[in-house]
């Protein structure tokens, strides 16, 4: 038998029921109103790759959150908390961002299942500050490769026929 609480006039059972399915309905709020601001944080040591790592493998994601057939090894550059990569336009993994298909699963280094993945939110990144923070990062990232590759990506990303897409994380 529960005593009732004298101040209130609730026993222990009401108190705790009512706890219970406060704490059952704060399940289901969605996440953006549970964390307000808060974002999803990559382990240490899957940052620690990002920072050094010289290539990522990217794949969208259906509208079912399946993988589609898609898989990329592209260079990329993180950029506060984001994988940052520039691509054609009218290549796959652009179309797809515009086409509605703003998630992804992301590989850092070699694609399989040894390797460290996340999910991804995709954006396209209008900022020339990003442009211009990922070709001085790609200019000491690739080196020996970058005399070659600087000019096509100033002037692909000046014609508007290459676009930067940012990849942010938002789970495992």
């Amino acid at each position: 038998m529960s005593k009732a609480d004298p101040t209130l006039g609730l026993t222990r059972r009401a108190l705790l029921s009512g706890g219970t399915l406060l704490l059952g309905a704060f399940a289901f709020l969605p996440r953006r109103l549970r964390a307000e601001g808060a974002k999803y944080q990559l382990g240490a040591a899957v940052q620690a790759l990002l920072e050094k790592d010289k290539l990522v493998h990217v794949c969208p994601l259906k509208s079912d959150g399946r993988e589609s057939s898609c898989h990329a090894e592209v260079w990329y550059f993180w950029d506060r908390d984001a994988v940052v990569i520039a691509t054609a336009t009218k290549g796959w993994k652009a179309r797809a961002v515009k086409g509605g298909k703003d998630k992804a699963r992301l590989w850092v280094g070699d694609y399989g299942s040894t390797a460290p993945t996340f999910l991804a939110s995709a954006s396209i990144d209008s900022d020339k500050d990003t442009f211009a923070r990922l070709l001085a990062s790609y200019a000491t990232r690739y080196p020996d490769e970058w005399a070659k590759w600087k000019p096509r990506f100033e002037s692909s990303y000046n014609d508007g026929s290459r676009t930067v897409i940012r990849y942010t994380p938002i789970g495992a």
